[in-house]
C-alpha cells in the first residue's frame, strides 16, 4: 500500500457509491470498495473509472469477511453506503432488510474495533427515519418516528453507530441525508421512473406513466452535493452528526410538471395515479433544516431542485435516443 490516504466504500457501485469514488480519486487517495459476490454483478457507475479502483468482496452480511477486509485494505476512513435501501421493497423483505441495513451496520463498526480503531467511520442515515415526522423542519434533535422496515432499520443503524462512539470512542458519524439524485438513480425511485417515462414519452415509446401520491413532498438535492458532505463529516477534529438537506420541500406533482415541460410535454396528458403504488404506511412531508451542517463543515448545496429535475430530464433523454440509434443500426 501507499503512504496516501485510502477510502474503503460499502455500496461503491450504487449511486452514492460512484459520486464519492469520483471525489475520493480527486482528491488523491486510493480507493478501495467492496462488492457482493453474485452471477450477475453491475459497474455500469464505476465503469468510466473503474481501473482506478481496487475491488474486494465481502458481505455486509458476513462478519468474517469484513474484518478481512479491513485487515487486508488496512482503509484510513470507511464509508457504508451498503443497504437494501428501497423502501417499497423494505415491507416485502423486511427481515432481509434489517440484517443488511441495520446489523450490516454493526459488522463493519465491529470489524473496525477489532482491527483498528483509529479508522474513520461514516454511516449513511436517512431521513426516513423522521417518518411520521414530530417537527418540521427537523433536525439532528429531531424525535425520530420511522414509518417502513427501511426506516427502522435506518434507526438501529444511526444509534449503533452513536453507541459505538460512544463506547469504544470511535471516530463514528452519522449523515441523516434527506432524498438526493441524480441521472445514476436507479430505475424504481420516483424520481428516475419520472423523468425516464418524460424521455420515452416524448420519443414516442410511451403515452402514460403510473405513479402513487402525488401530493407527498419531499427535500430533494443532487447526490454530487450530498457526498461531498460525507467527506467532510470525516475531516473534522471531533465526530458528528449532521442533518443534509436542501431545506425546500417539492411533490411528486411538481416534479412531474419541470421533467415534461422541460421537454415541451404537458404532464397532466401522461401522469396516472394508480394506488397500488402508494404506501402501506405514507410519509407525506419531510423538510430537514441543514444548518448545522453548513456553519460547521462549510457546506452548502450548489444545484437547485429544478436543475436536478431538468438535469435527470436531459440525461433520460439522451440514453433513450441512444437505445433507440442502437436499436435500429
Amino acid at each position: 500500500m501507499t503512504d496516501k490516504r485510502r477510502a474503503l466504500i460499502t455500496g461503491i457501485t450504487g449511486q452514492d457509491g460512484s459520486y464519492l469514488a469520483e471525489l475520493l480519486l480527486d482528491n488523491g487517495y486510493d480507493v478501495c470498495g467492496v462488492v457482493r459476490r453474485s452471477s450477475t454483478e453491475t459497474f455500469e457507475r464505476i465503469m468510466d473509472f473503474k481501473s482506478r479502483l481496487t475491488l474486494v468482496q465481502a458481505d455486509l452480511t458476513d462478519q468474517v469477511s469484513m474484518i478481512d477486509v479491513l485487515s487486508e485494505i488496512r482503509p484510513h476512513e470507511v464509508y457504508n453506503l451498503a443497504a437494501q435501501s428501497f423502501v417499497p421493497t423494505s415491507w416485502k423483505q423486511p427481515i432481509l432488510t434489517g440484517d443488511v441495513t441495520a446489523l450490516g451496520v454493526t459488522r463493519v463498526l465491529e470489524a473496525i474495533r477489532v482491527v483498528d480503531k483509529g479508522i474513520r467511520f461514516y454511516q449513511a442515515s436517512s431521513s426516513e427515519m423522521f417518518g411520521h415526522a414530530q417537527e418540521t423542519p427537523q433536525t439532528e434533535r429531531t424525535q425520530f418516528y420511522p414509518r417502513s422496515p427501511y426506516g427502522v432499520a435506518k434507526v438501529y443503524g444511526h444509534w449503533i453507530t452513536v453507541n459505538y462512539r460512544e463506547s469504544y470512542g470511535l471516530f463514528a458519524v452519522s449523515g441523516i441525508l434527506f432524498n438526493h439524485e441524480s441521472p445514476r438513480r436507479g430505475l424504481e425511485f420516483v424520481t428516475r421512473k419520472v423523468t425516464h417515462a418524460a424521455a420515452r414519452i416524448k420519443m414516442g415509446l410511451e403515452s402514460e406513466v403510473r405513479l402513487g401520491n402525488l401530493k407527498s413532498k419531499r427535500d430533494w438535492g443532487f447526490a454530487k452535493d450530498y457526498v461531498r458532505a460525507m467527506w467532510l463529516m470525516l475531516q473534522q477534529d471531533t465526530p458528528d452528526d449532521y442533518v443534509i438537506s436542501s431545506d425546500e420541500t417539492h411533490t411528486v406533482g411538481e416534479m412531474c410538471e419541470i421533467a415534461f415541460d422541460h421537454l415541451g410535454l404537458k404532464w397532466q396528458d401522461h401522469v396516472r395515479v394508480a394506488p397500488e403504488f402508494y404506501r402501506p404506511a405514507e410519509v407525506h412531508l419531510l423538510l430537514g433544516c441543514s444548518a448545522k451542517a453548513r456553519e460547521k463543515l462549510g457546506w452548502q448545496p450548489e444545484v437547485s431542485f429544478e436543475q436536478l429535475v431538468k438535469l435527470m430530464a436531459d440525461a433520460d433523454l439522451a440514453r433513450v435516443q441512444r437505445q433507440i440509434k442502437n436499436e435500429s443500426a
